[in-house]
This record gives structure tokens, C-alpha cells and sequence, in this order.
């Protein structure tokens, strides 16, 4: 009998340990939609036109314990790519790049969206894309930083609870200038994206809190673009390892929405 119990007992142990456990406070990256409602870790693109469906990176969170009236978030984002530099399809925002206009950002969360909950939920949330740094926000030609602020009005605070993902906004870009006339190469060169950290802001600074890691305790902060295979830094090799968390001064992007 002690026998049966004891096989009992490892087999339960066994598929607890199959199963990944849900993590708690932390971060997602994914395409298409949330972490929670199926987005994906990969994207592949053939680079074979220029119009098609837009790319998006649906951004998401976990706060550990209650935030009270939440006034916005403070985002930053690292790729890195499979190369010397990053590539001129990678380069976006900053005047004279090769496409400058194909990158955007929105707030809007998807209409099918089931377990990710929009944070804000008492009226829409504004923000936008503080800058885009390439090859300079971790000191590597084939990195950038991508900085975002998103906040609502003070009439609009959210309340934010443990135990709920949410949505914070979509990274959009097109594929404007893939082929023909004028095409920015590097469209096929691997790419990985990570989410590295989300400062969530209150109007009380002392209460302020940033979130980084996994959501999943895994790999949900990250995610890849044709595969994400031979991105190398002198940080190491490979996915999410070739972007470390970096705390940004968020005085000049804030300033942007005010």
C-alpha cells in the first residue's frame, strides 16, 4: 500500500512539474494579441511585398500585488538582430532612415481579445513612441531601444489587480519599402524583440512600480521575428539574452505627452 501511494504521490509531483506554472507579476510580448489570448512568439515574413497585414506587437502586463489609481505606463522595448548592425528595414522614426514613417503605435486592444483585460478601462489611454535609438541604448551596432509613455486622465485612473494580464498597447509597423524601387534591405535577417521592463505609474511617485521578466516565468517577454537564430552580441548568444534590462531616464520622454 505505502508503495502504491508513494508512485501516487511522484506521478502527482510529476505533472505539476509538466505543467508551466502561470508566474505571476511581469511582462509579455507577443504578436498579433496578448500572451493570454494565443499571440505568437514568432513571426514569419517571406519579404515579398510591400502592403499585407501590418505587424503587431501586442504589449502586456502582471502587476504581484494591487496598484490604486493608476496613471500610466513608461515602456521600454530592445531588439537585436542576426548582424554587424541593425539593418536599414530595422530602421525606423529618426530622420533620414530608410523607413522612417513605417512604425507606429496604438491602444486599442483586440475586439477577440478573452483573458487580457485593457488597463484602461475608465477611458482610453494616449501615448506614443519617445524615441527609437539605434545601435546606441546598450552600446551595440546591431541593438536598438524603442521608448514608449502611454497614460490616461487624471479623471480616468485605473485600478490594477494581481492575478489579471494586461493590455498595454500594440507596436505596429507596415512593409512599406520591402521590394522594388527604393527597398530597405535586411527584411530577412532574424530579429529578437524583448520587453524589457514597464515602470506602471501613479500619481504618487512612492507607489510607482517596474515590472520586469517573464509574465510566464519563461519566455513571454520576449519574442522573434524569421526565427531570431544567430543573434550574437558581446553580451552572448541567443534570445532574450543578447538585450539586459537597462533603467532609462524618463524625464525627456515624458515630456513629449504633456
Amino acid at each position: 500500500m505505502r508503495a502504491i501511494l508513494r508512485f501516487c504521490l511522484l506521478l502527482s509531483l510529476a505533472l505539476m512539474l509538466a505543467v508551466p506554472a502561470h508566474a505571476g507579476p511581469g511582462l509579455s510580448l507577443r504578436w498579433s494579441s496578448c500572451f493570454g489570448d494565443g499571440g505568437a512568439q514568432n513571426r514569419n515574413f517571406a519579404c515579398n511585398t510591400n502592403s499585407g497585414s501590418l505587424n503587431v506587437l501586442a504589449c502586456s502586463f502582471e502587476v504581484g500585488q494591487d496598484i490604486l489609481q493608476s496613471s500610466g505606463q513608461e515602456l521600454v522595448i530592445s531588439l537585436a538582430t542576426a548582424g554587424a548592425v541593425v539593418p536599414a528595414w530595422w530602421q525606423f522614426k529618426n530622420v533620414g532612415t530608410c523607413r522612417q514613417g513605417a512604425l507606429g503605435l496604438n491602444t486599442v486592444v483586440d475586439i477577440n481579445a478573452l483573458n487580457c483585460v485593457d488597463w484602461a478601462q475608465n477611458g482610453p489611454a494616449t501615448g506614443g513612441i519617445g524615441a527609437y535609438d539605434i545601435g546606441s541604448g546598450f552600446g551595440f551596432a546591431n541593438t536598438a531601444t524603442l521608448k514608449i509613455a502611454i497614460a490616461v486622465p487624471a479623471a480616468a485612473l485605473a485600478d490594477l489587480f494581481a492575478g489579471q494580464e494586461y493590455f498595454s498597447c500594440n507596436v505596429t509597423f507596415t512593409n512599406a519599402k520591402t521590394v522594388g524601387t527604393g527597398a530597405c534591405t535586411g527584411c530577412t535577417v532574424p530579429v529578437c524583440l524583448v520587453f524589457n521592463s514597464s515602470k506602471i505609474t501613479t500619481q504618487v511617485a512612492a507607489n510607482d512600480r517596474r515590472l520586469s521578466g517573464p509574465m510566464n516565468g519563461i519566455d513571454s517577454d520576449f519574442c522573434t521575428w524569421q526565427g531570431g537564430a544567430g543573434v550574437v552580441t558581446r553580451l552572448g548568444a541567443g534570445c532574450p539574452a543578447a538585450t539586459p534590462t537597462k533603467r532609462a531616464n524618463w524625464g525627456a520622454v515624458k515630456s513629449l505627452y504633456r
